[in-house]
């Protein structure tokens, strides 16, 4: 039954990265430690390759549609490619197993990376929640905040490395309001930045994972699955709408790991 929940799980990561260009993939981490029973460090490694092959798969549509900027997602990817890659290579191997004992508690590295990714989701539905009530007006003009956008990257870059999630909730209001981008164009621009950043700190944990193929080729292939009925539904669902609704449920998710870690460890 949890493996049958864990798929569509997998359909409902796809459709949101489909619909809003970002969010499904804070939900990869639960769904594979949960749902599928995966290790947590493993499966932010697994997240990286969905999420980055969904979303690669996704950015063709707006790529059809010249809703892309590739200089901006290059500007935004160099730093981001650089971050993501040494974080999975070198930092997140050298966290020790244990980090803190307090008393009875122990902080272990598994317990830390979960709690961590707690606070990312409750960052994260709470800037959909507030970008789901706001208006973006489309610029006609694009302009580049360079340093920010630079900057930007590379914070996007190390977060992603540590915790396997996309950071689309990031990147999306930093092409608007750093590149000066149209949503939709922002909304493209992220998929293509996403895919390639995970894919590349995908390689990272190659030689540092034993990698189950199969299971990844199965569950990423319920991801695309979704990510193109999301593609296809996005003429006809307020992405507004679905954005703030998504960050409540988000939060939620994330208040729960955040309690259940804690009590689990206690």
């Amino acid at each position: 039954m949890e493996n049958f929940v864990g798929l569509f799980a997998a359909i409902t990561i796809g459709l949101s990265l489909g619909l809003i260009g970002g969010g499904g993939s804070i939900l990869t981490v639960p769904a594979l430690v949960y749902l599928m029973h995966v290790e947590p460090v493993l499966a932010t490694a697994y997240s990286l390759f969905i999420v980055g092959l969904s979303s690669l798969i996704g950015s063709v549509n707006y790529m059809k549609k010249g809703l892309v900027s590739y200089k901006t997602a290059v500007v935004f990817a160099i730093p981001s490619l650089t971050a993501v890659f040494l974080t999975r290579k070198y930092i997140v191997p050298a966290i020790p197993q244990e980090i803190l004992t307090l008393g009875d508690f122990v902080l272990t590295k598994d317990l830390a990376i979960m709690l961590f990714f707690a606070v990312i989701m409750v960052a994260a539905a709470f800037s959909m929640i507030r970008s789901g009530k706001q208006k973006v007006e489309d610029s006609q003009e694009i302009q580049f905040n360079y340093p920010m956008i630079l900057l930007e990257g590379a914070v996007v870059g190390v977060l992603t490395g540590i915790v396997g999630a996309g950071g689309g909730f990031l990147i999306i209001p930093a092409l608007v309001l750093m590149a000066r981008l149209p949503m939709k164009m922002a909304v493209g621009t992220s998929l293509l930045i996403i895919a390639v950043k995970s894919l590349i700190g995908f390689l990272g944990d190659i030689s540092e994972q034993i990698i189950d193929w199969n299971f990844l080729a199965m569950f990423s292939g319920f991801a695309i699955a979704g990510i193109l009925i999301g593609s296809f539904a996005s003429k006809f669902v307020s992405a507004g709408k679905l954005k703030g609704a998504f960050g409540w449920f988000v939060l939620v998710m994330g208040a729960y790991i955040i309690a259940r870690e804690l009590i689990v460890s206690l």
